[in-house]
């Protein structure tokens, strides 16, 4: 990954980067349909033969350094960091350094403050000096940009836990917020299910405010070391922003008065509640950052190493980490079997392969093996609801989400299994839950109902990304084209649902993508669900979806979105083609009706022509998205699975119809 001088990416802009990347493809050639059903052989081939015995696919999930640089400052924090570790993880760090000097947070992006900062911090613990070039080229680029004053919050409080930063200049997060009830503004149900899952341990360490001796200083990072934390104005009293940053002021009064046996009391909950949340692999919630927080608060409140709780956490975040062929060890944000076989088993069924071959099936037994039948955290808005659904992870029984479940109705209905009666009994259970999943609006977030509280964005300490779950387009989109296959098109819910998604339509005609990048996704997303739900392809949604994806395809064939597109407005359905953006657009038109037109003709050409011989696709963009914009995610099995989808629908039509009840 490289960068210009000024973070920015290599291209001058959206259009430049659009063009980018070309290909000699000839959408005219008469023997386009035989060549997409060969593509899509070798891929069938390529997928099935990336299958894991056991029955499940799965495919590495990138996200950027901070991951890294966190895994050892915790170890470093618990007094675990062993050199082959430190040795094998600064090498995938320095190897995602930019020219300039500067990290950033997703490929051919530009630099990130808080990710420079902690991978300069890594490095530092992996021994590497001050003045070293591409250290000091480093230091100077955030020195360049405000210093460690600037970094986000969570930047600041991982330097905190060594004295690089006074815990008194961090925003207050007492333990006490979990005596908060349900109805009121601010409780922990507020917040989306990851944002509640790190919020409970800080709180824990935020009261503690721990400080391991520093091995080295950090002045270099500072604008002037004299002053690392220069005093700055509060906003108006009239705003939310002054609002919020008076509370904090308060808080912090409260943190040196707080009665002691309240805050002891505050703290034992805040411990039950994460043991009880932790996963049977010892995880908690399937994914790493609430993994290191809820270690460190539990090690805080004397939980030794030894512990059961401990060990098995320890363990869980060593299966994050990703080893290399060059010994380099990059680590998982999260895992994403779930997702990714569903996905995988769509893919295969689409692109032809007989419904009852032996690895659907097995990805069917697999699947089902994995369904959710207790009640997690989303029981707390929808308690006299019955379970049943599945998450993204290996194990995460707590949180189940909407968007894995009707995936894998979707993927369980594509299979001919030989318990029939199994799969429609984990299908009804699915289908009942999602349906009860609903927000009051019509649409559908991804863990939770109605987490659409405006008041957790608003905290001080919440600036690491997107701290609540409203409905997205896209989730919608697919419940919508799950609900619709199961019959249940005319459902008051499903209605509401379409509702929903035609007035979520952007003036452009396009949809906005919160899982994935961005408005391709969206709307790649949504109209096979209008069409699933009967609207023709005359309908005037859909016609505008249309023309938008015509005018959004690169002049070689293909489709592609920056993930600036989240910021800057000219960035919308701009940026070098992918597979995976291609195949969503394919899919979209697809639905539409628009099989035999120029578009479509141009996109599978793209598609056929950059695939490689052993039937993969290469795609070093980042096409996913953890929080729009702040966390960005390049999924490895994109690039397979939605290219092969969208090769099979060209070839074979639409998938099965819809069923009837």
């Amino acid at each position: 990954m490289t960068a210009t001088t000024d973070g920015s990416a290599g291209a001058v802009g959206p259009r430049a980067a659009a063009a980018s990347t070309t290909h000699d493809t000839d959408a005219s050639a008469p023997g386009l349909d035989e060549t997409a059903a060969r593509a899509a052989e070798r891929a069938v081939e390529h997928l099935l033969a990336r299958q894991d015995p056991a029955g499940w696919w799965k495919g590495d999930l990138e996200t950027n350094v901070t991951m890294d640089a966190e895994d050892l400052l915790l170890r470093q924090f618990l007094g675990i960091l062993d050199a082959d570790t430190t040795r094998a993880s600064a090498l995938h760090i320095r190897r995602e350094q930019g020219e300039d000097g500067a990290w950033a947070t997703f490929y051919g992006g530009p630099g990130e403050l808080s990710a420079t900062v902690e991978a300069y911090v890594a490095l530092r613990l992996a021994g590497d000096p001050p003045e070293a070039p591409h250290m000091a080229r480093a230091a100077a680029w955030v020195r360049a940009r405000g210093g460690i004053a600037a970094a986000r919050v969570f930047t600041r409080i991982w330097l905190a836990l060594f004295g690089w930063w006074r815990w008194e200049d961090l925003p207050e997060l007492p333990p006490e917020l979990l005596f908060l009830p349900k109805w009121f503004p601010l409780n922990i149900y507020d917040f989306g299910c990851w944002a509640r899952q790190t919020i409970v341990p800080l709180t824990v360490v935020s009261a503690k405010r721990p400080v391991r001796p520093a091995p080295f200083p950090l002045d270099e990072l500072h604008t002037d070391p004299a002053r690392p934390n220069p005093p700055r104005p509060l906003a108006p009293a009239t705003g939310w922003d002054g609002l919020f940053q008076r509370l904090d002021k308060a808080l912090h009064v409260y943190h040196r008065m707080a009665p002691r046996a309240l805050r002891g009391t505050a703290m034992k909950v805040a411990a039950r509640w994460i043991v009880e949340r932790q996963e049977n692999d010892g995880c908690w919630g399937g994914i790493q950052p609430p993994a290191v927080y809820s270690i460190i608060a539990l090690h805080l409140l004397g939980y030794d190493l030894g512990h059961p709780v401990m060990r098995a956490g320890l363990e869980s975040l060593d299966r994050f980490a990703v080893r290399r062929e060059d010994g380099s060890r990059m680590i998982e944000a999260c895992q994403s079997p779930v997702w990714d076989t569903c996905l995988a088993t769509i893919a295969l069924a689409d692109a032809g392969l007989r419904p009852d071959h032996p690895a659907l099936v097995k990805a069917v037994d697999w699947m089902l093996d994995e369904e959710i039948t207790r009640p997690g955290d989303w029981a707390v808005r929808r308690p006299g609801l019955p379970p049943g659904g599945w998450a993204f992870e290996f194990h995460n029984d707590n949180y189940p989400d909407i968007d894995d479940t009707a995936e894998v109705v979707l993927a369980l209905r594509r299979v001919e299994h030989p318990d029939p009666a199994r799969v429609e009994a984990a299908v009804a259970r699915g289908a009942r839950w999602t349906l009860g999943m609903q927000s009051r609006d019509g649409g559908w977030g991804a863990f939770d109902a109605d987490n659409t509280s405006p008041f957790p964005n608003k905290l001080p300490f919440c600036d690491f990304g997107e701290v609540i779950d409203p409905p997205s387009a896209d989730v919608t989109a697919h419940v919508v084209e799950m609900l619709a296959h199961e019959g249940r098109v005319d459902h008051p819910r499903t209605r509401r649902g379409i509702e929903w998604l035609l007035a979520a339509q952007e003036p452009n005609g396009a949809w906005f993508g919160r899982w994935g990048v961005n408005h391709v996704y969206g709307t790649g997303s949504v109209l096979p669900a209008l069409a699933a739900a009967g609207l023709p392809p005359a309908h005037p949604a859909i016609r505008r979806a249309v023309e938008w994806l015509g005018s959004a395809q690169n002049d070689d064939g293909g489709w592609g979105e920056d993930l600036r597109s989240y910021q800057e407005e000219e960035w919308v359905g701009r940026g070098p083609s992918t597979a995976s953006q291609t195949a969503w657009a394919l899919i979209a038109l697809l639905a539409a009706g628009q099989r035999d037109s120029e578009p479509v003709r141009r996109g599978v050409a793209w598609l056929t022509g950059t695939q490689r011989e052993d039937g993969s696709w290469d795609e070093p963009y980042f096409t996913g998205t953890g929080f729009p914009w702040d966390f960005s995610i390049n999924y490895h099995l994109y690039r397979q699975v939605f290219p092969l989808t969208a090769l099979g629908r060209y070839v074979h039509g639409d998938p099965a119809p819809r069923k009837e009840r």
